[in-house]
């Protein structure tokens, strides 16, 4: 309908986001039990939830795509083109990197081209390299450009993990071609891969929308880098692992994560919330995350958390206060 309408509706996909969700999640209590043991063996197992990500890949690379054709279709003002652009921006974000975060995570290449093929539409297709080979492995650390450190502000953090990861993703891909013995510069770098297929895709939608429309779909992609980048942020401000000697640190644990049990922002961003259980256990699915008592959490889920973090002042009342306490009661973190 965003993409259809003019007016209020252009904008119901942000609405919808970061008005109507926030505010049920302040009305919803949070949801903190695990499945029992004969419930996680069964859902590890249950392909619908499979099915469920294979479904997201294929339908948001069409939305895309009608998200650029319907600009040729109506004449509109600035501020429909705005409502679309973030809609669609919105969708990179949340269906596009997030479920390409979480096929990323698995060992067969079907899903993970799928994860590629996912992130191609926010041009962020570097993020299969850095976020597995080096956010996983620097987590709370110095060393992660995409864990944000205390009493830095969103903004500032921007500049420092999009340019940073970029370039940390080009260092894991040169090192790995090393390790291999094959030249930097060759067609198995998949930094040099990702370059040409996301190069490609602009030349094709140039090609076929034309430049102001190419325009629009590079403003979508940006928006979906910057939730991204959002969620990044408020998953890991402010924590760190205790160095136990040079470069080497104590292993991720459930307290060096942000936690959210919001049962509406679990569903809608396939469990990504239960953030803390994922970086205990990359490999665990989406579907069987688990709740940790020992967990710091969020004050509200993750779309209201964002918005926290767009008012650094206001966050960093709230979010200080939080890790003071929270390294109170638990003094080992």
């Amino acid at each position: 309908m965003s993409f259809t309408h003019i007016g209020i509706w252009c904008w119901l996909t942000v609405i919808y986001a970061f008005v109507f969700v926030p505010i049920l999640e302040l009305l919803i209590q949070p949801k903190v039990s695990n499945m029992s043991m004969a419930e996680e063996e069964l859902a590890k197992d249950d392909p619908i939830y499979d099915y469920l990500l294979y479904l997201v890949v294929l339908i948001q690379v069409p939305t895309l795509f009608f998200f650029l054709y319907a600009f040729t279709t109506t004449a509109l003002q600035p501020i429909d083109v705005f409502g679309r652009i973030l809609s669609m921006g919105i969708l990179c974000g949340t269906f596009g990197i997030n479920v390409g975060h979480e096929l990323g995570h698995r060992k067969n290449k079907f899903e993970q081209n799928l994860a590629k093929l996912s992130l191609l539409s926010s041009l962020y297709m570097h993020f299969f390299i850095e976020h597995n080979r080096g956010h996983h492995k620097n987590v709370a650390t110095y060393n992660d450009p995409s864990s944000a450190r205390y009493n830095e502000m969103v903004y500032l953090f921007y500049f420092r993990t999009i340019f940073k990861s970029y370039l940390s993703a080009w260092h894991i891909a040169n090192n790995e071609m090393r390790k291999k013995g094959k030249k930097l510069f060759s067609i198995y770098n998949e930094m040099l891969q990702f370059q040409f297929v996301q190069i490609a895709f602009i030349a094709l939608i140039y090609f076929v929308f034309g430049g102001m429309i190419t325009l629009y779909f590079l403003a979508a992609a940006f928006i979906g880098i910057l939730l991204l980048e959002t969620v990044n942020y408020i998953e890991h401000y402010g924590l760190s692992r205790k160095q136990i000697e040079k470069d080497k640190y104590e292993r991720a644990m459930p307290q060096h994560s942000w936690n959210s049990n919001h049962v509406l922002g679990r569903l809608l961003l396939f469990e990504l919330s239960r953030h803390s259980d994922h970086h205990y256990l990359a490999t665990r699915k989406y579907q069987i995350l688990r709740h940790h008592d020992q967990s710091p959490q969020l004050p509200s889920g993750y779309p209201g958390s964002m918005l926290l973090a767009l008012v650094p002042p206001l966050w960093f009342y709230i979010m200080n206060k939080k890790i003071k306490d929270f390294e109170l009661t638990n003094p080992l973190t």
